[in-house]
């Protein structure tokens, strides 16, 4: 692996790439200079207000030897940053998707904001979503407002780092990212995304690096370095041999490289049908069977709604309400929180379990966005991926199980499997492990 570079301002260390993407994402302000940070870090320190993240850049992904290195690096060393209290006037910075869900979430857990802001707030001004929100320019923001503000900064499509220091440069002084903010809020909300990995004990350090050691490839590899990086420090890594992609979730090349006409799929979270649509149009329309499970009924509805447009009256999708598990059972559910509804002791409502195992279908294609529950449905669909082989694609990123117990557990269930790791997000988020039968890529 090449040389990293990097350099050190006060309290922060940033890289020279990282620099010039400050350059040009958020405007043309760039990186405070070395004084400016230290004065920066010691009034935050002084007023509780969060430091600002260190940036690392690797020009190459690291082999195994190296990503042990590294690991070792991370896995004890102290995190300087915790859960985000809403001590002080809220604002939302970014009004896509996420600022969607943070706006509902903080009416969900009893906290109003006093503005959200976005660079096309223009436009999204108006969208029924906005309805009623002060909704601002970056620039038509006062500099009251920006001393006053704790800004929940509601972006995770780029890095966190570049944009940090952009805001910081247009005069706003307290931001952090919506999740660290999410997650003082877990007794009253299960959004589980902003969690904070602890200290590695020695036998994590063994079995993680185990698993790095079993990647099929190096970006691999760099892309679960980045997102411990994240979990564990909240360091922002970026390896430029191992981009993110945003726009491939589920569908990374590796695996559609080998989807054929026959496909049978299981969606378990299928949501609104994103991922249903997405593999229709990968197929051109081409499968044997689609079995789609929602537990949450207004996702449902809309899946239905989806399923509606793009596979009208089709006998071969199916739709259940019930939620994946390792037995059969009942657990409550938290609904109505869009594509953060999930099994927890926060719902209201009780749904039936079931395990992949007792639904005598096969799937060829495995899909799991479980908000966290994606290793005990693995576990309750065993004997299924011993007898159909199916390729498989789980989200990893909303609890610790993601640092080695959900791969590792793959690894050792499946033999003769490529095992691939990629984020598709910032934030520690977005991240899936891919599991793609070896006779696959063979007959491919």
């Amino acid at each position: 692996m090449a040389s990293r570079t990097e350099f050190s301002t006060g309290d922060s260390q940033y890289n020279s790439n990282a620099t010039a993407s400050l350059r040009t994402i958020g405007g043309p302000g760039q990186c405070p200079s070395a004084v400016a940070n230290i004065v920066l870090a010691d009034s935050a320190a002084r007023q509780g207000i969060p430091l600002p993240h260190k940036a690392r850049s690797f020009n190459d992904s690291p082999n195994a030897a190296q990503a042990a290195s590294l690991l070792a690096e991370l896995a004890t060393a102290p995190c300087l940053y915790s859960a985000v209290s809403a001590d002080k006037p809220l604002a939302l910075y970014g009004a896509g998707n996420l600022g969607r869900l943070a706006r509902d979430f903080l009416k969900t857990v009893g906290q109003d904001f006093g503005l959200a802001i976005d660079r096309n707030a223009r436009d999204l001004a108006c969208e029924p979503d906005w309805s009623g929100v002060r909704l601002l320019h970056p620039d038509e923001v006062t500099e009251a407002e920006k001393n006053h503000v704790r800004l929940a900064v509601s972006v995770v499509t780029s890095p966190f780092v570049p944009l940090e220091y952009s805001l910081l440069d247009q005069g706003f002084k307290d931001l952090v990212p919506f999740y660290d903010l999410a997650e003082n809020f877990r007794h009253l909300h299960p959004l589980s995304n902003g969690w904070f990995a602890s200290p590695l004990t020695a036998q994590d350090r063994v079995n993680t690096a185990s698993v790095l050691a079993q990647w099929d490839d190096d970006v691999s590899r760099a892309h679960h370095l980045q997102f411990l990086a994240w979990r564990r420090l909240r360091e922002e890594w970026t390896f430029e041999a191992a981009s993110v992609s945003t726009c491939s979730r589920f569908f990374i090349p590796e695996v559609t490289a080998v989807l054929r006409d026959d496909e049978i799929l299981l969606d378990g979270g299928a949501h609104w049908g994103g991922v249903i649509e997405t593999f229709l149009q990968q197929t051109k329309g081409a499968f044997r069977q689609i079995v789609a499970i929602e537990p949450d009924p207004l996702n449902r509805t809309r899946l239905d709604e989806t399923l509606h447009n793009v596979a009208p009256r089709d006998a071969h999708v199916t739709v259940y309400d019930f939620a994946l598990a390792e037995d059969e059972g009942e657990a409550l559910f938290h609904s109505g929180l869009d594509y953060a509804s999930q099994l927890s002791q926060t719902g209201r409502m009780r749904v039936r379990t079931r395990p992949l195992d007792a639904l005598g279908v096969s799937p060829t294609f495995i899909k799991l966005h479980l908000e966290g529950a994606e290793l005990v449905a693995l576990k309750g669909a065993k004997r299924t991926l011993l007898d159909a082989r199916p390729l498989i694609a789980a989200t990893v990123y909303h609890n610790d199980d993601g640092i080695w117990r959900t791969a590792s557990w793959l690894m050792e269930t499946l033999a003769d499997y490529r095992f691939l790791f990629r984020n598709h997000s910032w934030c520690g988020t977005g991240a899936v492990v891919y599991a793609i039968p070896r006779e696959r890529i063979a007959r491919g």
